[in-house]
């Protein structure tokens, strides 16, 4: 957790990064089976003639890269695949293996078939992608055995088993990990029709009543991401109790993202007051990461991790060499008035005197 002056990673409502909450609530949610889990239709697909076609094979599945935004559910899918499968699921994460031995441990507890899930595969540090390697290709690790001149190598056999990697960040994968899964999948952002599907899913298993019109209005303020949606879903709930009949309506939904400060989409109070800051401190920008970061009493590492890359996806921060700009769709969304003889080769866009 990164933690600034004003908020954390956790605390925002509109957060990808997964808290105890979310831990919580998601494994309740979590569809058991590819006929459940609503999006990413093509990795869907995809997924499904592979796991027949190794059952066929009565082998293991190939080793699998989930890669692609937090809170998409890579996770979710690893537990799919085990089940499909019909074998046993290990989860761990990179960070936690932080020694050689550490992954020896877990590989060799492995029965044939089961499937070994890392999240944020990309943190392995590289002694430990050394032991991975092998054991990708050949089923089998090498251990030293003692130290000094008598030291020698063992080579212990292990069965046959699926890697399951998730990452969010597919470019820090070293190239020689990344060409040992032999499916690769990239999970993409939901579309509001999606997500109100998923919100309605939810609410019935959470027992909460919400309208469709109730749940397309979260959806649309949820930035495509499930573990958003079910989190802002919570917290209307709050709201539907204590000023409504209980019932999660679109006024009720609308009412209470209001007052969270979320507007239509999905935008919080924290990415608005970094777009503020640049269109009315700096006349637009170009603006450098660090001035931004002390303008606002933030850090930096937060700025570039929390709050850029939902504003970049919508068009309305762009990066440029000579630091960070808000562009016109910026200015239209926050109702600034934008000069227009401005030249564009400048990379400002100045407001009106009205």
């Amino acid at each position: 957790m990164i933690e600034t002056g004003e908020f954390t990673l956790d605390n925002r409502l509109v957060s990808t990064q997964e808290s105890e909450e979310d831990l919580a609530l998601e494994r309740g949610l979590r569809p058991l089976s590819l006929s459940e889990y609503i999006g990413q239709d093509k990795v869907k697909e995809n997924l499904a003639i592979y796991i027949e076609a190794a059952k066929r094979r009565e082998g293991a599945l190939d080793h699998v890269l989930l890669y692609g935004p937090p809170g998409l559910g890579k996770t979710t899918l690893s537990g799919i695949i085990a089940r499909e499968m019909g074998v046993n699921l290990r989860i761990t994460t990179g960070p936690a293996i932080e020694r050689p031995g550490d992954l020896a441990a877990i590989l060799t507890n492995l029965s044939p078939g089961d499937v070994l899930f890392i999240d944020e595969i990309h943190r392995l540090s590289r002694a430990v992608e050394e032991i991975l390697y092998p054991a990708l290709e050949d089923h089998a690790i090498d251990i030293i055995v003692g130290k000094g001149p008598s030291a020698r190598s063992l080579r212990v056999d292990l069965p046959e088993f699926t890697l399951v990697g998730a990452t969010t960040r597919a470019g820090q994968l070293s190239a020689p990990l990344r060409d040992r899964f032999g499916i690769v999948q990239r999970l993409e952002l939901y579309t509001p029709e999606q997500l109100s599907d998923i919100i309605r899913r939810s609410s019935q298993i959470l027992g909460i009543p919400c309208t469709r019109d109730g749940a397309l209005e979260l959806a649309g303020r949820s930035r495509g991401t499930p573990r958003i949606a079910n989190r802002l879903l919570k917290r209307v709930r709050d709201f539907a109790d204590v000023i409504g009949d209980g019932q999660i309506t679109e006024e009720i939904a609308r009412t209470s993202l209001d007052r969270l400060e979320i507007d239509n989409l999905g935008l919080d109070s924290n990415d608005r007051r970094m777009l503020d800051m640049i269109i009315r401190g700096y006349d637009g920008g170009p603006v450098g990461l660090e001035t931004l970061a002390a303008a606002l009493g933030e850090e930096a590492v937060t700025l570039e991790d929390v709050c850029e890359p939902f504003l970049m996806q919508l068009g309305f921060l762009s990066r440029t060499p000579r630091g960070r700009c808000a562009t016109r769709l910026a200015y239209e969304h926050l109702g600034y008035p934008v000069r227009q003889d401005v030249p564009p080769e400048s990379g400002q866009l100045l407001l009106t005197q009205e």
